[in-house]
């Protein structure tokens, strides 16, 4: 496993109104990792998210996510909403434009970095595999123009797409379901087919916002033999807001506790669940037995 980080988050601050939601939260994921951001509701977890993927605007402190994305090395700062139109190249205009169009609430990628959501947001009135050509149109440096003259160019990236979507159609198991709208597929099929768009925008890390929500034992065990595909096959790094402590203890090689918007340990699986600040923080109580850590 690679000992450089894929994200370094400093000193982070977000305030809504009066009420500060993160307090000084400061924590590193390296990159091949499976890492989990665990706490009690209200912890401040989905806040994290949000400031990682450009949700929220941070009050303060640094987001820094370096990849490889498109073969080039970069080192950004996340967390700031989108520059006035009037300092926006042509392409990001049209990439903004897909935004609106295809309803920015249901994608990210942010160079690199891509998410799911804890409440599912399929396009679940469009097919299964449309919503993977969704998400490469969303990414692509596609011409407008290109598009509307049918050239040879946009037929072989529209056919380069679809050989993606159905690749990750295959990764999730839902080869058999391409042509079903979304909406009609079971709960734990549309848990893989979010993961499955994600991925297809090419992210080297993954946020994944309780995944095995809604799920029975052996969806969650397919779930998780899933998570290690990424990480062992695909070399994408996880980074996952679960409940599952049984899940988040079998899978992660690093876990961060947040409570009440501070970060109050951070370690391996072994260090945490013996950690009497975490245990306090689920239950008010020592009884390690009682938290299922």
């Amino acid at each position: 496993m690679s000992k450089e980080n894929i994200l370094a988050v400093e000193n982070l601050v977000m305030h809504f109104g009066g009420i500060k939601a993160l307090n000084d939260i400061t924590f590193n994921i390296k990159k091949g990792s499976v890492s989990a951001l665990i706490g009690p509701n209200g912890a401040g977890k989905t806040t994290v998210f949000n400031c990682l993927t450009g949700f929220y605007k941070a009050t303060g402190g640094h987001i820094r996510l370096t990849t490889d994305h498109k073969d080039t090395s970069v080192i950004q700062v996340l967390g700031e909403p989108f520059q006035p139109l009037d300092f926006v190249s042509p392409m990001a205009f049209i990439k903004r434009l897909k935004y609106k169009m295809f309803g920015g609430s249901h994608l990210v990628n942010r160079s690199g970095l891509a998410r799911t959501f804890q409440n599912i947001r399929l396009f679940k009135e469009m097919s299964v595999v449309e919503n993977l050509l969704v998400a490469q149109h969303m990414t692509a440096n596609r011409s407008l123009i290109a598009g509307i003259l049918n050239t040879k160019a946009f037929r072989e990236a529209e056919e380069e797409a679809l050989q993606k979507a159905f690749y990750w159609l295959g990764v999730v198991d839902l080869v058999s379901h391409a042509n079903r709208l979304a909406g009609e597929l079971s709960y734990g099929q549309q848990r893989r087919l979010e993961i499955a768009r994600s991925m297809c925008t090419n992210p080297e890390l993954i946020c994944l916002d309780e995944p095995a929500a809604g799920l029975n034992p052996s969806e969650t065990e397919e779930l998780t033999k899933m998570i290690r595909i990424l990480r062992d096959q695909h070399n994408v790094t996880v980074l996952l807001i679960e409940h599952d402590m049984g899940m988040v203890m079998d899978i992660s090689d690093y876990i961060v506790v947040l409570d009440h918007g501070q970060v109050i340990a951070k370690g391996d699986p072994e260090n945490i669940k013996n950690n009497p600040k975490v245990i306090a923080a689920y239950l008010g109580a020592e009884d390690e037995d009682e938290v299922g850590l």
